[in-house]
């Protein structure tokens, strides 16, 4: 039980703490600090006596005992500099995939007390700063988003030797954990169905092909639907955005207006397929039957309601936070990376 002391009308102290609670200093500062060993009756009091003073750790002096910042950064990557009209930050916070990221991070990340810090890379310059701010050790560890094929952060990365968790498997073998859902096998879902609806002139609005996620739903879906006799399929490149999938989709339709099914790369892109569609006098799904990748709030958006492939994104996002707080907690220890299985959602659209 702790002690009934006055408090002094200061900011309480360590020392305050461990007389409120009847204890010696350094078994305050072994409970603040996290350590295992303490005996589960001193830790209540301890907490106990926390609660009484208020007592707020101080994080600097915290840091130099346990070399942590208790602070992770999410660093997103894009090739280069997008223009003045379509700027990176804008792009990234309009898409629901980075909101889902966010949101499976701190599923995990806030009950643990881990902050997270944003971080942009998007040309030599700012990969630098990034670089630098990294190896200053202003943060424990790294979830890395990156969005083209021949980045070389994962692997400047990997050099630092801080605990990372890269979103998506690297094209370039890197000894670097990942948590990645299996993009080909989504995209022979969408092709199974649009074949099992008997639909046979498909096309299909494709992600970057410098991205590896655009290039494995492109030959994931391509090679399902030659295993179902379809090889003449028509494609348009969009960039993952509202506005490239529109664009991407007058393309397809003035290469081939007489097609009946269309595989989108991703929800967002249908989004904004589907207006052209519509002003083209295609009925969606009786004209053009549309399935789309993601499962995002962009699906249900579209009108009528998507046909798309899930990938758990908060799923997967909360298993990176996981398996990065377990290489934090045990440096050197390897992490395995994850492959997640979509599935296929059914909605109106197809």
């Amino acid at each position: 039980m702790t002690a009934d002391v006055p408090l002094p009308a200061r900011p309480a102290t360590l020392e305050d703490v461990a007389l409120v609670a009847g204890v010696s200093r350094a078994t305050v500062s072994r409970v603040i600090n996290g350590a295992t060993t303490v005996d589960p009756a001193l830790r209540r009091m301890v907490e106990e006596a926390v609660g009484t003073t208020g007592y707020v750790p101080n994080r600097a002096a915290r840091s130099l005992v346990t070399r942590r910042t208790d602070s992770i950064a999410l660093v997103v990557s894009e090739r280069e500099r997008r223009t003045v009209s379509e700027p990176f930050v804008g792009r990234m916070f309009s898409d629901p995939y980075f909101g889902r990221v966010v949101s499976g991070l701190l599923e995990v990340l806030r009950p643990a007390g881990i902050q997270l810090v944003l971080m942009l890379a998007d040309d030599q310059e700012s990969r630098d700063q990034l670089l630098s701010y990294l190896r200053h050790g202003h943060v424990d560890g790294v979830v890395l988003i990156s969005s083209h094929a021949e980045d070389p952060l994962p692997g400047l990365l990997h050099d630092t030797r801080l605990p990372a968790v890269l979103a998506g498997q690297p094209r370039r073998p890197t000894p670097i954990t990942y948590v990645e859902a299996d993009q080909r096998a989504g995209a022979q879902l969408a092709a199974d169905h649009l074949a099992s609806l008997g639909r046979h002139r498909i096309g299909t609005v494709s992600g970057p092909q410098d991205m590896p996620a655009g290039q494995a739903r492109l030959t994931g879906f391509l090679d399902a639907l030659a295993a179902h006799g379809i090889r003449d399929v028509a494609a348009a490149e969009g960039d993952f955005t509202h506005a490239g999938g529109a664009a991407a989709m007058r393309r397809l339709l003035a290469d081939r207006p007489d097609l009946d099914a269309v595989f989108i790369a991703s929800d967002l892109m249908a989004l904004g397929a589907v207006p052209v569609l519509l002003r083209a006098g295609k009925d969606v799904p009786r004209d053009v039957a549309l399935v789309g990748f993601d499962d995002s709030s962009a699906a249900l958006a579209c009108d009528p309601p998507l046909t798309t492939v899930r990938q758990p994104v908060e799923e997967m996002s909360a298993e990176m936070a996981r398996l990065l707080l377990k290489q934090i907690g045990k440096p050197g220890t390897p992490a395995p990376s994850v492959i997640f299985h979509p599935t296929l959602v059914r909605r109106q659209s197809a």
